[in-house]
């Protein structure tokens, strides 16, 4: 299956009582609140505690929707806590996601949903490719730091860790919107941006550097969409 986003996939999900692994500033929370057919509580996790209040101050109307400080390594919720589990574009930000996966596949009470949504590198358009040359250069960047960043996947390698947890349902959609401009100047100039701040990041490693300074000149000549990303819903 092929879609343009994710909305369409998750408008048919009751969602219960919701958990997002990884959850950043709460990106996925946004669309997981615009898209769900319902839902009860989302909470979302992430070990990083200084995004709190940016994820507080993203959903202060709803008070359904709340961030907790926990390593999804090692969540705290007992087994069978949740009725929807999800983990977006978030897989490549650990050493090793297949315990991670095994772990909150565990916090899903019976009949309860998987969702994992995660950006691959392969069978991209030029333009795509630019998203995924860049991202792989800012994981180089953050390595470089001590952060743990990996380049993305091949599709395939992440259709085997979610094969991995044995889910007797589960449906995938690749969803991928290309119907922009690559060369829109407010993606650009958006892009260039975050060149200039991984640039310098990037002090004291001209390799890195120079890295930066050729993807932002393919950056103006192709252009850039976002990469296609293969989204996961299973059924346990």
């Amino acid at each position: 299956m092929t879609a343009t986003h994710t909305g369409a996939l998750l408008a048919g999900v009751d969602g219960g009582r919701v958990l997002d692994v990884a959850t950043g500033r709460g990106g996925f929370v946004h669309e997981l609140v615009a898209s769900l057919a319902s839902f009860d509580e989302i909470v979302g996790i992430d070990s990083d505690a200084s995004l709190a209040e940016a994820f507080d101050a993203a959903f202060a109307d709803r008070p359904n929707v709340r961030f907790e400080a926990m390593d999804a390594r090692h969540p705290v919720f007992p087994d069978r806590s949740f009725d929807t589990v999800s983990i977006a574009a978030s897989l490549h930000h650990f050493t090793d996601p297949e315990p991670v996966l095994r772990r909150t596949h565990r916090l899903l009470r019976p009949g309860g949903r998987l969702i994992v949504a995660e950006m691959y590198r392969d069978g991209q358009t030029e333009p795509q490719q630019t998203h995924v040359l860049l991202h792989h250069w800012w994981a180089s960047v953050d390595a470089a730091r001590g952060v743990v960043h990996r380049e993305t996947y091949l599709r395939a390698d992440v259709v085997r860790l979610i094969d991995r947890l044995g889910l007797p349902e589960l449906e995938l959609a690749d969803v991928a919107d290309l119907t922009g401009d690559p060369l829109d100047a407010e993606t650009v100039a958006a892009l260039d941006g975050a060149i200039d701040r991984y640039i310098g990041l990037a002090e004291g490693h001209p390799e890195l550097r120079r890295r930066g300074e050729e993807l932002r000149r393919r950056l103006h000549d192709v252009g850039a969409q976002g990469a296609t990303m293969l989204v996961a819903i299973g059924r346990v």
